[in-house]
């Protein structure tokens, strides 16, 4: 019987009708491979994973191979999305004795949730060197039934290795001048000149670094910091890893030129991207980096917006093509032909040059990936007809069958969307932006905090999923309840954001500045994860610290200052070594050499002042704002900090010095421009 129906996540539910007796992770399947001396075959995938459906209508889906699977094996499903702490432990697993991973990652486990044989995806018949799926179930039966100890002493061996795996914050190592210009030469040796972005193919989208570049550069003035952010964001804008009709960005490019993407859009992609492109126009002016932050900011609420007011998780790679073939990319993709049917001989001509459609195709059977082939930042050659042009084959590709939606809300995806929303709404001018963001953090309070006031990772239809949050969860969500603080003026943001931090110091905190991935009284695994590098999200180890230092400068708290120095403290061991998997750690570093820098502005909230507080480049800086005799009970900031002469004025502190309160715009400007 399969048991997946009725479950919160869309990436189950795809195979709530598959022959395979699926269970969900939980303690009721290893009762059950305890009961029939079964192993467990354990298969973890998300939703827009191409290759997981792949795998799926090769293998999951043939009544043959299920029986096969039914007969041997307990079949366990997880979304990777909702249990990132199951992932983590057998990802960290695959990739030891394997040397790589990714998904669908598929592992078999005894009983008692070990691991002792590792994949990704198998196909059907060998191929490439792989076994084929059929072969691999015969041959992990086969050890199961005929080779039992062998079995348990390697299961029982992987486990003994990840439990000696702990690190330490590595106190008393903060990372400072020297660490941080380490890490920027580390930077400049992995730096793609040529083509923007770091390393080879496939290419990711470097935000987290481009972060820290950007804070160095208004730190230090290092012009070459700048240089690579903005090359690098210019060059992803300008390829077709960027969606040139709707915006928004894929999740990677399978080449260095960033020309054809991975097709699946990811929530946390764009709302790093756009924050992203936000702070580069902060510190540029660039028209690219305006539209593209506000091009994403609009991709990501009309299209991954819930109708509970929260973000979806994704949109799938693949979609149905004119044939009815379900193909990746199909909805994204042009050929000169469609070109012509939709824009006309002359204009179709325009299109093909401007957006680098060719007859042999840039992408699979003729068909390219739309990207701008003029070399930098120069205006369009005819605004008016690249306008039209854009809006006729956006209107033909809307009539397209879309991507699937995965609308799963999940908590830490969404505190990023809300800290981009909210500041590229201030930035520009667009407070319906701030509503959306607004409206995000509303829903996270209301469904994922409720009543128990422990955050739960993941929710659907307004219905709360039953899966703990995690480290990155409580961080991520207290990130935007802090940026939303600092743009509204709420003071209920900063306070929301400091409950869930104290929850953090509580239950997420080890020895010595120690992170974990998971609460002290979360579900048991073979071992707790603690993972201080960015994947494609920042460590929740170092977003935790750079929300419990930005709380510490919003109250005063030492306990939240000293949290966060500890948990840098692993930033200074790394950061020289592999600066590319540890920027936000470096960003938040920079913060701390900075001060930061702690603003007031007692005065109208969405005022001249206010808006130049939240447009400085002091690298972490907050900025707490608004008026009344009651403005300091919210924010510690404002606290017997007055109008100056009636006017308002902005108060600015750093390393707990106070520089003389200035009613003055450019004066602020100029204390905040690093």
């Amino acid at each position: 019987m399969n048991r997946l129906a009725g479950v919160t996540s869309p990436y189950l539910l795809q195979h709530a009708d598959n022959p395979v007796d699926w269970w969900p992770w939980g303690p009721e399947a290893f009762e059950e491979a305890r009961r029939r001396d079964v192993p467990v075959l354990l298969s973890v995938g998300y939703a827009a994973c191409h290759w997981c459906h792949v795998m799926a209508h090769e293998s999951f889906e043939d009544p043959a191979v299920a029986d096969h699977l039914n007969a041997h094996f307990v079949a366990v499903k997880v979304d990777r999305e909702e249990r990132p702490d199951v992932d983590a432990v057998y990802m960290e697993a695959v990739q030891a004795a394997t040397g790589q991973g990714g998904w669908p990652m598929t592992v078999f486990l005894t009983p008692d949730a070990e691991p002792f044989y590792f994949g990704t995806y198998f196909p059907p018949e060998p191929r490439h060197g792989m076994p084929s799926f059929p072969q691999v179930l015969d041959g992990v039966a086969a050890a199961w039934t005929d080779r039992r100890e062998e079995v348990a002493e390697v299961a029982g061996r992987i486990v003994r290795d990840l439990a000696s795996r702990s690190l330490t914050g590595g106190a008393g190592s903060l990372p400072g001048e020297q660490e941080l210009a380490q890490a920027l030469l580390g930077l400049t040796r992995d730096y793609d000149e040529k083509h923007g972005g770091f390393g080879g193919a496939p290419k990711f989208p470097p935000s987290m670094v481009i972060e820290f570049l950007l804070r160095h550069h208004a730190r230090t003035g290092a012009e070459g910091a700048l240089q690579m952010a903005a090359d690098s964001c210019a060059a992803m804008a300008h390829g077709g890893i960027y969606d040139q009709l709707g915006g928004g960005f894929a999740r990677y490019a399978v080449d260095r030129e960033w020309v054809v993407p991975h097709f699946e859009k990811m929530l946390y992609d764009n709302a790093l991207l756009c924050r992203v492109y936000a702070h580069l126009w902060r510190a540029t002016g660039s028209d690219l980096a305006r539209r593209v932050a506000l091009e994403t900011a609009d991709f990501m609420v009309r299209e991954l917006r819930t109708a509970e007011g929260g973000f979806a998780s994704a949109l799938d790679a693949d979609s149905e093509d004119a044939q009815g073939r379900h193909v990746e990319g199909a909805f994204y993709v042009w050929t000169p032909a469609q070109l012509r049917e939709v824009l006309g001989e002359e204009d179709a001509a325009f299109a093909a040059a401007y957006f680098g459609v060719t007859e042999e195709g840039t992408f699979e059977e003729g068909a390219s990936v739309l990207r701008l082939v003029r070399e930098g930042e120069a205006e369009d050659p005819d605004p008016e007809r690249v306008a039209g042009v854009r809006a006729r084959l956006l209107a033909a590709r809307e009539l397209r069958a879309r991507p699937e939606r995965d609308d799963k809300i999940v908590a830490a995806w969404n505190g990023l969307a809300i800290a981009a929303l909210a500041e590229t709404g201030a930035y520009f001018g667009r407070p319906d932006l701030v509503e959306r963001a607004t409206e995000a953090a509303d829903l996270l309070v209301r469904v994922h905090m409720g009543d128990v006031a422990r955050l739960c990772r993941t929710s659907r239809d307004g219905r709360a999923g039953d899966n703990s949050g995690v480290l990155e969860d409580y961080a991520d969500v207290a990130e935007g309840f802090l940026a939303l603080a600092s743009v509204t003026g709420e003071g209920a943001w900063l306070e929301f954001a400091g409950f869930l931090l104290d929850i953090v110091l509580e239950h997420f905190s080890g020895e010595d500045g120690r992170l974990f991935d998971t609460a002290d009284d979360a579900e048991q695994l073979i071992r707790r994860p603690q993972d201080p590098t960015d994947n494609a999200t920042p460590a929740g180890w170092t977003a935790a610290a750079g929300a419990l230092l930005s709380y510490a400068a919003h109250t005063g708290s030492e306990a939240h200052r000293t949290a966060a120095e500890g948990a840098l403290g692993i930033v200074g061991a790394l950061g020289p070594k592999a600066p590319r998997f540890v920027g936000w750690g470096l960003a938040v570093a920079e913060a701390l050499l900075d001060g930061p820098r702690e603003v007031a502005v007692a005065g109208p909230v969405a005022g001249e002042l206010h808006r130049t507080a939240l447009l400085g480049r002091a690298p972490g800086a907050v900025v707490a704002a608004g008026e009344g005799p009651d403005a300091g009970a919210e924010f510690p900031l404002l606290a017997d900090r007055p109008p100056v002469g009636g006017a308002p004025a902005a108060y600015v502190c750093r390393h707990f010095v106070c520089d003389t309160p200035t009613t003055d715009a450019e004066e602020l400007a100029a204390k905040l421009g690093g």
